[in-house]
């Protein structure tokens, strides 16, 4: 068992991505305990430890996730903070509207927005690719809700979706927007609730959530927008992706082509930017009683990380994990326990993440268009700044379609 005594509290915000990676590379892959806010912690990481994560049914998660990260990204009281039957009962909602044929749907509407958009770039000189790529889905995905364009102001939702993912794991001033972004969107979003359960059910999901029962009541109105969002915001973060996507389309044009002319290496693709590019760093849960890991104690109320960054480039998990090699997945059935940027599992029962099938979609549709889509890089930064999170591409990045 590695032990470190330190609070590693302070070292999350200098080293980013890099930090449980690194506490696990010097224990040689063995469980962390360290202390995190003055209490007990452990890391983990590679599949047993997601199954473990995932699968015993010992951890709970409304105690887990922090304040600062509820009131930014999730929301209170949305579907990542419960547990037991109410987490079954609220999770079966998202099952059926986000794992559906509406996938495909929704995929059509991204492709044909984006389009619509890159033939607006023609001629207008530098375009943020990823300002522009998250209006394109958030539009979509919004159309695709059932939210209304007389609803909501277009401009201000894809600003503070964006701000909810941007400063959720940040302090000052991006950290505070992302505070405002969610108290404006959910008091928005609360009033468009209320506005459809006077109206007639209809088969979108803006509708199935505002009539949602569990236990015959409805939610509030405010958990019902937070749920909402909860499908807005996630969809709008594939940008981040989309993003990474042209990163890597940059450093190894001789994928183009393939991506092109192939579905079947576009899904590859598609996999192997959300191994190789950081997104989510690490997941995490509490003990509901004193448990056992690989010989390691953990203590009934511990925190256990799950480090998804480190797996993802765990050489005993990915030959030659620093590679970016599509081919990887060519042909191979991915384990439930082994790509895991959102979650593992069984996104029907667990907590991974069900609208995982619509990241899958419309990145590899918006990849695709990419690699099909005439443009060219301007000189600029294209770092990425692990210390980040969420990391980005520095400066977007900005392309020209002529």
């Amino acid at each position: 068992m590695a032990m470190d005594r330190l609070d590693q509290t302070l070292a999350i915000p200098i080293k980013g991505y890099a930090w449980l990676p690194d506490l696990r590379r010097r224990s040689h892959g063995q469980p962390v305990t360290m202390r995190l806010l003055g209490r007990p912690a452990v890391a983990i990481g590679g599949p047993t430890a997601a199954k473990f994560f995932y699968d015993a049914g010992d951890l709970e998660r409304h105690t887990a996730i922090p304040g600062p990260v509820i009131d930014t990204l999730s929301g209170r009281r949305a579907v990542h903070t419960l547990d037991g039957r109410e987490h079954e009962l609220r999770k079966a909602l998202f099952v059926a509207l986000l794992m559906g044929d509406g996938v495909e749907t929704l995929a059509k509407l991204v492709g044909v927005a984006f389009d619509e958009a890159a033939d607006r770039w023609r001629g207008a000189g530098e375009i943020s690719l990823f300002d522009e790529t998250a209006r394109v889905i958030s539009d979509a995905v919004s159309r695709w809700c059932g939210v209304r364009e007389n609803d909501l102001d277009r401009a201000d939702l894809v600003l503070d979706l964006i701000a909810m993912v941007d400063g959720f794991a940040a302090a000052g001033p991006r950290h505070v927007w992302a505070r405002l972004a969610r108290r404006r969107q959910e008091h928005r979003l609360a009033a468009l609730i209320e506005e459809v359960r006077r109206e007639e059910p209809s088969p979108t999901a803006v509708s199935a959530i505002a009539h949602h029962t569990a236990g015959g009541e409805l939610m509030d109105a405010r958990t019902a927008a937070v749920e909402l969002i909860n499908i807005l915001r996630p969809a709008t973060a594939v940008t981040w992706l989309v993003a990474f996507a042209a990163h890597a389309l940059e450093r190894w044009p001789r994928m183009r082509p393939k991506i092109a002319d192939s579905d079947e290496y576009t899904a590859a693709f598609t996999h192997e930017v959300r191994r190789f590019y950081p997104f989510t760093p690490f997941l995490g849960g509490r003990a509901r009683r004193d448990l056992l890991f690989q010989r390691v104690a953990i203590p009934r109320g511990a925190l256990v990380l799950l480090d998804v960054y480190g797996q993802h480039h765990d050489p005993r998990v990915w030959p030659e994990p620093y590679e970016f090699r599509p081919e990887r997945f060519l042909r191979r059935p991915i384990g439930e326990f082994e790509l895991i940027p959102q979650g593992g599992g069984d996104p029907r029962t667990g907590h991974r993440c069900p609208g995982e099938q619509i990241t899958v979609a419309v990145l590899g549709t918006l990849a695709q268009r990419l690699a099909r889509l005439e443009y060219y890089l301007p000189p600029q930064d294209l770092t990425i700044d692990l210390a980040r999170i969420p990391a980005r591409v520095r400066s977007g990045p900005r392309i020209v379609v002529p």
